[in-house]
């Protein structure tokens, strides 16, 4: 065999062996390239199984609840309580959470009804300057002075009771008036409370004096 046969044969043989081989090499390649695409261990991490939850805080003045204080139920004073009789023109009213009594009050020939409610809470609520201000407030006059306490109640002893009397009127073209009395009684304060138009007020300011006089210790708490 002459050398530039041999030399063509084995060229030829070259060349075949690389055109089989190629498809392997590309077969090989395939697996690689979808590997790299896979995520690395790293990006694999779980999340976080028990996240924090994101917790609102209730402002300094957010009551249990979450209600505004506004709408918060007052309690009532409980224990020994007092009684007390109503004059027969008065009329009962269905009883209330935060009233121990109610009566509706009803003039011959003056417009509008007076509204007699009973209540009572624990402590002194404020104390007899505060309650004041609070009744005068409901008629639209302005709050007093603790200069002014004395000459706007009178003190009215009983039954061994000490009763503090208020008469409020209002001004207006409809004139609203408060006839009260504050009773402190076995660590409460107790809340007698005739409101209603001036002149319906006027007409039944007796009766009220008299239902006074029979408030005493001994009814329900």
């Amino acid at each position: 065999m002459s050398v530039s046969r041999l030399f063509f044969t084995l060229s030829a043989t070259a060349l075949l062996f690389t055109a089989c081989r190629q498809p392997e090499i590309e077969s090989y390649r395939v697996p690689k390239a979808a590997a790299a695409a896979s995520p690395s261990p790293a990006g694999n991490s779980p999340p976080n199984a028990n996240p924090t939850p994101n917790k609102t805080a209730a402002g300094p003045n957010t009551p249990p609840g979450g209600t505004a204080m506004a709408n918060t139920a007052v309690a009532t004073a409980s224990g020994p309580g007092l009684s007390w009789a109503a004059p027969a023109h008065w009329t009962v009213k269905a009883a209330s959470a935060m009233r121990k009594g109610s009566y509706a009050i009803k003039g011959d020939g003056i417009a509008g009804e007076a509204d007699l409610s009973i209540t009572a809470f624990p402590g002194d609520v404020g104390g007899d300057l505060a309650n004041l201000n609070r009744w005068r407030g409901q008629i639209q006059l302005p709050a007093i002075g603790a200069g002014e306490l004395a000459a706007a109640t009178r003190r009215r002893d009983q039954h061994g009771l000490s009763l503090t009397v208020v008469d409020l009127a209002g001004t207006g073209a409809t004139p609203q008036r408060i006839l009260g009395a504050m009773v402190p009684y076995q660590g409460s304060t107790w809340f007698f409370k005739l409101m209603g138009p001036a002149a319906l007020v006027a007409k039944e300011q007796a009766a009220f004096n008299a239902f006074l006089e029979t408030i005493q210790p001994g009814g329900k708490p």
